[in-house]
């Protein structure tokens, strides 16, 4: 078993809370923009000392209607800030906030709801609402419900009028490290969603272990625009960040804005799951390809990643400066002009677009983390960085490879439990480590690299091992590829479903001629990916190869079923959706 820790510069002590953010800021540097509201097509100014009086209000507000310490407030909304400002005055109020996805189902709603005896909820949306009501006769108790467009934050800034200001300040004291701070439900890739309790020591212990990695990032005068869900402890978390650190951050509800949006907003450094970076890669390439400089585009490529990999040529630094001005700098314009960094989670980025845009000059820091240890604890920073891997354990965290390959993790940011659930509370948590379920390599200098999960592993009939994520992960790296999913357990040899990129396949199809459904069953357009299947099975050994493929006519969805909110893939859901197409894989 190999270990390695990182030790804590600034432990959080018993008497801290979430919301000594606000006021100390608004104390010391009352004048700072905390925020940028995107108000009717303009990005207004937010003040520390405005967002400081906005929680308050609400506060008091969420007081006078009855909330009690302790009781559970749910957040069904978009990103925006009004999610950020009812997440602090529960707090302030001494609640528990409980996000809910805004893509949730009724009935993931209702479970939501019930499991976590939410007292009240606040949506966004009419459609929100009409959800909310049409569960809460299963719910046993009076849920109060306030909407964002109703607008919600008026009518409990009104209600909370009469509520002294020490009123609040008194409950928000009373708050201590060890008290819940929310209940975070997993996406559930297998199974009912479980919530996990999430203290305020473990939400500040991580904001203080990525203030530590990102010391150049995470610091007043910057500015990060959020727009996953902030139901993800990942995006949460790093909007935690900001708000201790006056980062400047912006809310954006809707990605189909994103390109405008980067571009007026500009932020220092943006927070995405790999699918984005994928699609600026495809994006960038397709319309390359299609204005004629798919030659200059493919070559540059190639400067970026040999760059990365080693810049110290002088015939490669020219290249590079080249490409810089003919290619990069439209990448880097395409962010908004100004951004210097990115950072990755969620799902495995892969190395061959790490490099392509440490090479562009937008380096990705890619980390691993899970709900239950509050986003990140493992990334790669501007000190530490080994592309490959998913980084040296954050500070004040550890982590350990068990003998069978399986990543155990132990720090303050790690959870406490699961919410009424001992048992699998139990499972996860033995002698304070958890047990993550993922399987992964950690090399002497610290290092953790991501080899798949135990539940994933494929045995064929031949006895085979075989971990999905190498292929799935390499497939993906091609522009027609938007998903790949690795079957075979049980199977004589590994096959593969793929699905491909609704943005990056108009352009091929215009490019070869192509149109109609028929162009699933396309004999170029299988060519093409069987070029992708080929360099993925370059990766593994002969009996892990992929042998057999089908190309799907349509992306997996969440609304399907088929994807988790942070799209992760359910495979238990695609096998089921897509069965016929696996039996007839092995039909022979």
């Amino acid at each position: 078993m190999r270990e390695f820790s990182v030790t804590t510069g600034a432990p959080v002590a018993e008497q801290e809370s979430l919301t000594d953010m606000v006021w100390a800021n608004a104390e010391r540097f009352a004048d700072a923009i905390a925020f940028r509201r995107r108000v009717e097509g303009s990005w207004l100014d937010v003040t520390t000392a405005d967002f400081a009086a906005h929680v308050l209000a609400v506060a008091k507000g969420l007081v006078a209607s009855g909330l009690e310490p302790g009781d559970r407030v749910a957040l069904l909304s978009r990103t925006r800030y009004e999610w950020t400002l009812f997440d602090f005055a529960v707090w302030a109020a001494g609640g528990v906030t409980v996000p809910v996805y805004e893509t949730s189902s009724a009935e993931q709603v209702a479970w939501v709801l019930a499991d976590s005896g939410a007292r009240a909820v606040v949506v966004e949306t009419d459609a929100h609402r009409h959800t909310v009501e049409s569960v809460v006769d299963r719910l046993g108790e009076v849920v109060k419900v306030w909407q964002l467009d109703g607008p919600a934050v008026d009518e409990l800034t009104a209600l909370g009028a009469g509520v002294p200001d020490a009123t609040a300040h008194e409950r928000r004291l009373a708050v201590r490290s060890a008290d819940v701070a929310t209940l975070v439900y997993t996406s559930g890739t297998t199974g009912r969603p479980k919530g996990v309790v999430l203290t305020h020591r473990n939400l500040l212990a991580e904001v203080r272990a990525d203030l530590a990695a990102f010391p150049e990032l995470m610091r007043a005068g910057n500015s990060m625009l959020v727009f996953l869900p902030l139901a993800h402890v990942f995006a949460r978390a790093i909007s935690l960040c900001c708000v201790y650190t006056r980062t400047t951050l912006g809310h954006l509800p809707d990605v189909k804005t994103l390109q405008s949006d980067l571009a007026t907003y500009r932020p220092t450094f943006v927070v995405a799951v790999p699918r984005v970076f994928e699609k600026v890669y495809n994006s960038a390439k397709q319309r390359a390809h299609a204005s004629g400089n798919g030659g200059i585009f493919d070559a540059a490529e190639e400067v970026a990643v040999a760059y990365s990999q080693s810049p110290g040529s002088l015939v490669l630094r020219a290249k590079h400066a080249v490409a810089s001005r003919l290619v990069y700098a439209k990448l880097r314009a395409a962010l908004g002009g100004r951004c210097v960094a990115a950072i990755s989670g969620s799902a495995p980025l892969g190395e061959h677009l790490a490099h392509f845009f440490r090479g562009v000059g937008i380096p990705v820091y890619e980390g691993y983390g899970l709900t239950e240890t509050s986003a990140a604890i493992c990334v790669n920073t501007q000190a530490h960085f080994r592309v490959g891997t998913v980084g040296r354990p954050v500070a004040g965290a550890s982590v350990r490879v068990a003998d069978d390959g399986e990543i155990e993790l132990h720090g303050d940011m790690v959870f406490t439990g699961y919410w009424k659930n001992p048992d699998a509370t139990a499972d996860a948590l033995v002698d304070g480590w958890l047990r993550t379920g993922d399987l992964g390599e950690l090399d002497e200098d610290g290092y953790l690299r991501i080899t798949g999960r135990k539940k994933e592993i494929i045995v064929t009939a031949g006895g085979k091992n075989v971990a999905p994520a190498v292929l799935e992960d390499a497939v993906r790296r091609h522009p027609l590829v938007s998903q790949c999913l690795v079957i075979g357990d049980r199977q004589p040899f590994i096959a593969a479903l793929i699905t491909l990129d609704e943005d990056f396949l108009p352009a091929w199809t215009a490019r070869h001629g192509k149109a109609g459904s028929e162009v699933f069953e396309d004999p170029d357009l299988r060519a093409e990916i069987q070029t992708a299947v080929d360099e993925a099975n370059e990766q593994v050994s002969r009996a892990e190869a992929i042998r057999e493929f089908v190309v799907l006519p349509r992306d997996f969805t969440e609304a399907a079923g088929e994807l988790t909110p942070s799209l992760k893939l359910r495979r238990d859901a695609i096998l089921k959706t897509h069965a016929a197409e696996v039996a007839s894989i092995y039909a022979n």
